[in-house]
């Protein structure tokens, strides 16, 4: 049994910062990829960034330069920092975590940028 929890978000104004975490938690030996996805309303799940174990990152274009995704592989967590903020990344942001395969997803946690 794999449980990802996810913290950090909120409402916040445009052009501020939020920082995500996610914590992975229960049996597994180690995670592969970690990452963030996100659904606006009426929208397709999308990925937002994604980090191995080896620490590659993968960006969607719309937040190159203003999202870092990083990891602590000894406390199973992964952080989304978010700055420069606008109104578009006003999403629900969903970790996600890649073990043995198998992919797990949190419950998600809602980001709200207001203009």
């Amino acid at each position: 049994q794999v449980q990802l929890v996810e913290s950090g978000g909120g409402l916040v104004q445009a052009g501020r910062s939020l920082r995500l975490s996610c914590a992975a938690s229960g049996s597994f030996v180690s995670i592969n990829a970690m990452g963030w996805y996100r659904q606006g309303s009426g929208n397709k799940r999308e990925l937002v960034a994604r980090i191995t174990s080896g620490g590659s990152t993968t960006y969607a274009d719309s937040v190159k330069g203003r999202f870092t995704i990083s990891r602590d592989n000894a406390k199973n967590t992964v952080y989304l920092q978010m700055n420069s903020l606008k109104p578009e990344d006003t999403a629900v942001y969903y970790c996600n975590a890649v073990i043995t395969l198998r992919s797990y997803w949190g419950q998600g946690t809602q980001v709200i940028v207001s203009s």
